[in-house]
């Protein structure tokens, strides 16, 4: 009887490991489950569909944007993961709770519709830039690039505030209009409204206000405490005292 136990345990446990390995494999190697495969620089594009040109148009966009961050590695290959029919997107979304757009390592899985030629994403109702969108994911692959799987999130348990925001704060550099003063203006005015969680740009996309107060932040300490990705991750100060210091300022620059 205990020899049956036993044999039937180790059993189960080699086949445990041998479906967890499976799993792994085909989290990591994303053409397992795509029927083609295009390479557009250092963008490897997963995708059962047609992709229209204009994608190397919108991947060039966010590169010179990345290009503003001292994360920025030319070297970096990213595996772009379009939802177009494939399962894998459904595989990842197992793992992870975000709306729209998931990134790990260097693996960025779209969740929502993606428009590359009218340039924005459809989750929800809601329209994300896809531009940014991209340029945002490929920012959190470079944190892992430059910090490694246990300095980053979600093994590290970095303040959200800090890794989002950032992550915001590089991909809309290179909004017009976007100093610190009338991005706070812009918040305060939505949140006199019913907006809803979200704020709207000139472009018809947006932002969740989650989001954008996270971006707030950082740019504040970017611009105003002078402060790089390094030093962002190591200051002890906490959000909400953070917050209070931007208020301050931002009170002083409208006397």
């Amino acid at each position: 009887m205990r020899q049956s136990i036993k044999k039937w345990t180790l059993r189960l446990t080699v086949s445990g490991l041998l479906l967890l390995v499976l799993l792994v494999s085909f989290i990591l190697n994303p053409s397992f489950l795509y029927a083609h495969k295009t390479i557009i620089g250092n963008n490897n594009i997963y995708h059962n569909k047609p992709i229209d040109s204009i994608v190397k148009i919108r991947l060039s966009e966010a590169t010179e944007i990345l290009k503003s961050t001292e994360l920025y590695d030319a070297k970096l290959k990213y595996d772009i993961c379009l939802n177009d029919g494939s399962f894998y997107p459904t595989l990842i979304n197992n793992f992870f709770n975000d709306p729209f757009i998931a990134t790990f390592y260097n693996k960025i899985i779209f969740w929502g519709t993606t428009n590359f030629k009218d340039n924005y994403g459809l989750d929800g109702g809601h329209k994300w830039n896809m531009t940014q969108a991209i340029a945002h994911a490929q920012t959190h692959c470079l944190q892992f690039n430059k910090l490694g799987l246990w300095k980053s999130n979600p093994m590290a348990g970095q303040p959200n505030w800090k890794w989002e925001g950032y992550a915001e704060y590089i991909s809309r550099k290179q909004l017009i209009n976007n100093d610190l003063k009338t991005n706070l203006d812009k918040l305060f005015d939505a949140e006199k409204s019913q907006n809803n969680n979200w704020i709207e740009f000139s472009d018809s996309t947006g932002s969740s206000v989650t989001f954008y107060k996270r971006r707030l932040l950082v740019q504040f300490c970017s611009e105003v405490k002078k402060m790089n990705f390094e030093q962002l991750l190591k200051d002890t100060t906490t959000e909400e005292v953070v917050r209070q210091e931007m208020m301050s300022w931002y009170n002083k620059m409208n006397l």
